[in-house]
């Protein structure tokens, strides 16, 4: 991992701060993860764009949350199913999906992300969390 990444929390979750849809994720996650595990950047951010860099993940067209834990990126049903391991019950048993071929989950969640705009909207600016969520947020959000 890169030396200035080294004091970053544990579990860093990038998303679209423009799409409703990521918004909702984020929400959902922040409220049934009561042990706070996961911090929070959108791609749109200084930082969160560092980290897809970093990771060689394309910063211009995102459509996947990605989860950096530690020197690992986690993209699409991947990313998706670590963060539900990490929620509380019973939300960490979608964990069972794992038994579903990678390819299988990605295709489902490939569909979902190219039409997300479509099926849920976006904004024009990014997301304005709540005061409790932007404690979790790694850096304040602007539009």
């Amino acid at each position: 991992m890169h030396k200035s990444f080294a004091a970053l929390p544990e579990n860093i979750v990038i998303f679209d701060g423009v799409c409703n849809l990521c918004e909702f994720l984020v929400n959902f996650i922040f409220e049934h993860d009561t042990a706070g595990h996961f911090s929070f950047t959108p791609a749109q951010s200084p930082l969160g764009a560092s980290l897809l860099k970093h990771f060689g993940i394309n910063t211009s067209r995102l459509d996947t949350v990605v989860l950096v834990r530690g020197d690992r990126a986690f993209t699409r049903s991947a990313a998706a199913i670590e963060i539900a391991s990490r929620l509380d019950m019973p939300w960490n048993l979608l964990t069972v999906f794992q038994a579903v071929p990678e390819l299988l989950r990605d295709v489902m969640y490939d569909l979902i992300a190219q039409n997300r705009y479509q099926l849920f909207g976006k904004k024009e600016q990014c997301m304005l969390p709540s005061d409790e969520l932007r404690r979790r947020f790694l850096e304040q959000l602007s539009g």
